[in-house]
This record gives C-alpha cells, structure tokens and sequence, in this order.
C-alpha cells in the first residue's frame, strides 16, 4: 500500500471519529434576554383589573434559556417570567426561526405564572385588541424577539457540559389551597438540574418547583416576577449560573408564605434552597448522551359554550370585551392542550403541559413513571387553563368548575396517562 493511500484511509478513519465523538457529545449554554413591556399594556391573571394598564416596573421580566445538545439532537428550554407561555401563533413563530437559525426542533416554553405580567392573548384583528391595545400588540414582537435572541445566543454558546439532577422535599414552601378533603395533596419537590463546563464552571441551573406567584397584591399595576425573580437572583448570585425556573403543576397549589415579609424575602428562602441542593450535587460527564421528543396536540369537548351570548357577555363582563373573542378562536375546534415529552439521556423525564394542571397529575406521574428524575413544566407551549383532577371536579370549587376548567372531566388524566405511555416507550419498555 503507498504513501497516498495509507494517507487517504487513515484521514477517512479520523474523519469518521471525530464524527462519532460529535455524534456522542452533550453540550449546553445559557442566555436571557428582558422581555418587561416598554409601554403600558394590559395586565394578565386577575380578571378584576380588567383592561386597566400597567403603571410601570417592580423588578424586570425575563426570558431565561438554556439549550441542550444531546449526540445530534438540540433541545431548548425558556423559562419566562410571565403568566403563561405565549399564543399560539406567537409560539409558532417562535419555533420557526429558533429551527431556521438554530436548527432546533425541540422546544419547551413555559411561564412561570406571575400575575404581574402583561397579557398575551390579545390578536391584530378589529374588536380582538387592534385599535384599543395596539402598544401590546407591538409587545408581542418584542416577546418574540426577545425568546428568540435568548435561545440563539444560547445555542452560540454550545460547550460540553457536565450534568447533575436532584432533588429534595420541601415542607413549609407551599399548599393545596383547593380541596377541603384530608390529606391535602401538595408537590413538596424541588427539583434541580445543574450544568457546569468541562472545568467546573456553572452554565446553569433549571429549577422546578410548585407553587402560584400570586404574592403581590392584585390592585398593583406594576410587572413583577414575584417570588420567582428574588428567588433567581439569589441564586445567580450565589453561584455565577444562568437560572431558569419552571413551574410545576401549581392549579391547586398556592405559596406558604411562612417568612410573612413579602414576596422578595420568600424568593430568597426558596433561592437558599435551591443552592443547598444545586452545590450538593457533583455533575458527571455524560457518557451516552441521548434526546428523545414526542409532542401532540388532543382534542376535548368544551365544559363551557363560549358562543352562547349570555355565557360570553358574564365573560365579558368578568374580564374584558376583547379578551374574550381570542379564546373562542382558540377553542373552536373544542379544547386543545399540548403535551410534549422528552427523556434525556435515558434517564430524566421532562415534561410539559399548556395548562394548570392540579398537583396529584404530577404527584402520581412521577411515582408510575420509575425514572431517576422527573421534572412537570406547567404552562407550557400554550395556555389551555386548568386541569383538575377528576375528585377534584367532583369536590368543586375554584380551578375545578367549569368557568375556569373547560376541558372535559378527564383530560387531564388521559394526558398524563399518555406522557407515562411515551416514557415507557422511549424506555424500550412498550413497544
């Protein structure tokens, strides 16, 4: 065999290494972006406030992004401090340029569920916002822009990474503020996923936990990020990482407000929290890095007749006249949640639904599911409003009646029955 070959076959050998070592890495970076409306705008989550206009800033609304590469496969995950994640056609957009200028398929977007955010269901279209809120209609592509800078700078900053997940109950953080019935399901978890470089440095750490950050009083018009932005701060302070937060499946579950000093001194109690477990974990290098995704959409009959114009005008009347067309849109074709699945590496499970779905979903998925971690992202990748448990339909109240649950009695266990059926199956365990 000559010089040339021997050359030749031992560049085609080294090329298809480095392939495969490419193929096999697990990379991640982290990056945000401050998505606080630079104009007053209507206010989301307290429907008494109805189209009054925000009145300036408590502390400012992020974009929060970290985006995962797994072998070939990229995942983002956006924590915002917002009520919800966006729209629908807001999110569509989003996902169209992160895959054009990323090459990103996945994508899990969730609010965290502040009151003290702006609105975004309002639409360009004559009686449905344009005209009367047009300033939130230029807001939505300053969100937009905004998630989208997040996660491409985010992507840009791929580097390999080590991995840590943990967790640990919390006691006195939260409760049921639902149901009346003994023993009160609450999600006391705190889950922690930590991302550090190759040399020990912090890229970032995703925080899940359960609770509403319903802290600060409704008759406020200012944005805030309530407990969820003092409790990130804390913890980039202690640590040097990006922080992400996720809601849990908080429908039924509200803040414990044991430190009775407002939302920024029980922020910075959970933040403590966080890094006690964060710097108790030792991340590992990542042998086998693998992503697996699944997303579908589902179909539900409506508890609630929207084009009844008795129905629609208490709606109207409850919050406000051109909120209430967007929802009709919305639920048209009946309710429509999404569900979107991950398992990372074989080992943890993310998942995420576009609604508030009640703590015992959660509770009882992460106990069928048998996987070393699973985190629950409510609010994710659309807005459906709540999910209740069955019993919990059948106690009644606020987050279980119909007015604010309209997705037919069951949805949600259907919905986490199939996201343990996609689990096993990533798992090799159904076929």
């Amino acid at each position: 065999m000559n010089r040339t070959i021997r050359l030749s076959l031992l560049f085609v050998v080294f090329a298809l290494l480095t392939a495969t070592g490419q193929a096999q890495s697990f990379k991640a970076g982290a990056a945000r972006r401050d998505v606080t409306p630079r104009e007053p705008v209507p206010m989301w989550g307290y429907g008494a406030r109805h189209d009054a206009l925000s009145q300036g800033v408590l502390d400012p609304l992020y974009a929060e992004a970290i985006v995962i590469q797994a072998g070939e496969q990229k995942l983002a995950l956006v924590g915002l401090d917002l009520g919800r994640s966006p729209a629908e056609a807001s999110l569509q957009r989003i996902r169209a340029r992160i895959k054009a200028e990323a090459g990103i398929t996945h994508s899990f977007i969730a609010g965290s569920h502040t009151h003290h955010g702006p609105v975004l269901e309002l639409t360009d279209a004559p009686g449905k916002g344009k005209g009367r809120f047009d300033a939130v209609l230029r807001y939505y592509q300053q969100m937009e822009d905004g998630i989208v800078a997040a996660i491409v700078e985010a992507n840009s900053k791929l580097t390999p990474a080590k991995l840590a997940v943990g967790a640990v109950k919390l006691d006195n953080f939260n409760r049921n503020r639902h149901t009346k019935i003994e023993p009160k399901p609450s999600d006391r978890e705190l889950g922690v996923l930590r991302l550090d470089d190759l040399n020990g440095k912090p890229i970032a750490i995703l925080v899940n936990f359960t609770a509403h950050p319903t802290m600060i009083s409704a008759a406020t018009l200012k944005f805030s990020a309530d407990y969820v932005g003092a409790m990130k701060a804390e913890v980039a302070q202690a640590t040097g990482a990006n922080v992400l937060f996720m809601q849990g499946a908080s429908g039924d579950q509200s803040v414990n407000d044991f430190t009775s000093k407002g939302y920024q001194a029980f922020g910075q109690a959970l933040g403590k929290e966080v890094v006690k477990l964060a710097q108790s974990l030792t991340p590992q290098e990542v042998k086998q890095p693998a992503l697996q995704v699944r997303e579908e959409r589902f179909t539900f009959s409506s508890r609630t007749d929207l084009n009844n114009p008795l129905v629609r005008s208490l709606y109207e009347k409850a919050f406000f006249p051109e909120l209430i067309p967007n929802y009709v849109d919305e639920y048209v074709e009946g309710v429509r949640p999404r569900l979107t699945v991950a398992l990372l590496n074989g080992e943890f499970a993310l998942v995420g639904a576009s609604g508030e779905f009640f703590s015992n979903h959660a509770l009882r998925l992460k106990k069928r599911a048998r996987v070393k971690q699973l985190f629950f992202f409510g609010y994710c990748n659309g807005y459906h409003q709540y999910f209740p448990t069955i019993e919990a339909v059948a106690e009644g109240g606020y987050g279980a009646d119909n007015q604010v649950a309209p997705a037919a009695v069951g949805a949600g266990e259907q919905i986490m029955n199939t996201a343990l059926t996609w689990i096993y199956q990533f798992l090799g365990k159904i076929k």
